[in-house]
């Protein structure tokens, strides 16, 4: 730990190191090696011309000592590195978060290399005093947040808004992510059902029968009617004119929502209200949005398997879930709060599977049920030509 280990750290001369340099360096190698490492690092830049500053290396001096002590937090380190005047705050006062270096994409690592440079500049003309942020002063430290958030949301000379960039960027990932998920829990599920013997036949007349009467359901108000839309996408679109499309449309939502429920007009009122508890209808779309790919791929395989006459309860799918072979998971010997946090998901799943007669009244998988449920689970994880 010395001047050189620093400036390859940063890729700078010794004389152009910042702050920020110098922090960075000295919280890549043990509290330990960097307090015995301080006076000499602290020569070597007077010696170069770049004394820094005593408010500084006091406060390195003082950060240094108690992370070695044991004392110091996560927050203390990360407040102390901000402090340098030139690190980008990791949450601003309008919520944006920087993500941990290793986690960020080209535009965000891009987006944040150009904050640190503003940063650099505003230091150099002096409308940032790292001093006084290092002494903790609170007028420095809500000035020092202001400019970030006006850097954040105003345009780059190219249009670009970093934040929206970053977010964008985020987004993109995600949905890859997702992507990738079902894709593989799609392949997986027609591994399989294609290894099991005799898959049924679709039974006609209790589809039909059952599409005609969830179409009739769909045009009533309220639950579960709105959630069943919701799912399906429906209150954007014609429904289809075949039942048994409808049917399969709907019974895929369940396992893939496509759309939220329609905006009331006192919804920012209600958001506002912190105490308001979920209605029945943001709750069961909450917890079908929770489900991941692996736990509806075990549940669906499982029942599947065990064919009509089964029940298929919260407490049972739960069971099968956990007890499944089909995926894999890092914690195979889940616990009962793990499985009472699945059984309160598909607590919300088996009243809706009811109205389409996947399950019947004491939530027995129905014959539709055993043929309909793998195919409305490819249907949601098949993309969309």
């Amino acid at each position: 730990m010395d001047v050189d280990f620093v400036c390859a750290l940063a890729t700078r001369p010794a004389g152009r190191l910042t702050r920020r340099d110098v922090a960075r360096a000295l919280l890549a190698v043990p509290s330990g090696v960097a307090l015995v490492a301080l006076p000499d690092l602290r020569r070597a830049l007077l010696a170069a011309g770049n004394p820094l500053s005593r408010a500084f290396w006091e406060s390195a001096k003082a950060t240094l000592g108690a992370i070695e002590a044991g004392v110091a937090t996560v927050g203390d380190v990360q407040r102390w590195l901000e402090s340098t005047g030139t690190e980008p705050i990791l949450m601003t006062q309008g919520y944006f978060v920087w993500p941990e270096e290793d986690e960020r994409g080209p535009v965000t690592a891009e987006m944040h290399g150009l904050l640190v440079a503003h940063l650099e500049e505003r230091v150099a003309a002096g409308e940032i005093d790292p001093d006084a942020l290092a002494g903790g002063d609170p007028e420095a430290r809500a000035a020092y947040e202001e400019l970030q958030e006006r850097w954040l949301t105003r345009p780059l000379p190219d249009g670009r808004v970093p934040e929206r960039a970053v977010h964008d960027e985020q987004d993109e990932e995600l949905f890859a992510a997702w992507d990738e998920e079902e894709a593989f829990a799609l392949a997986e599920l027609r591994r399989i059902l294609g290894g099991l013997p005799g898959r049924p036949e679709p039974p006609v007349a209790e589809l039909d029968a059952a599409g005609a009467r969830l179409r009739e359901l769909l045009a009533e108000p309220g639950y579960p009617a709105n959630v069943l839309r919701a799912c399906a996408g429906l209150d954007d679109r014609p429904m289809p004119r075949d039942d048994r499309e409808l049917w399969l449309e709907v019974a895929a939502g369940i396992a893939g929502p496509v759309a939220d429920l329609p905006e009331s007009g006192d919804e920012l009122l209600e958001f506002a209200d912190l105490e308001r508890r979920l209605s029945e209808e943001d709750l069961t779309l909450a917890n079908l949005c929770a489900i991941q790919h692996a736990d509806w791929l075990a549940a669906v395989t499982a029942l599947a398997r065990l064919g009509p006459g089964v029940l298929a309860s919260p407490e049972r799918i739960a069971r099968l879930i956990a007890e499944s072979e089909d995926i894999e998971s890092e914690e195979q010997d889940q616990d009962e709060d793990e499985l009472e946090a699945t059984e309160g998901f598909f607590r919300s799943v088996v009243p809706l599977w009811a109205c389409l007669g996947i399950v019947d009244a004491g939530g027995v998988l129905t014959p539709l049920g055993w043929w309909g449920l793998p195919e409305a689970l490819e249907r949601a994880w098949t993309p969309a030509e």
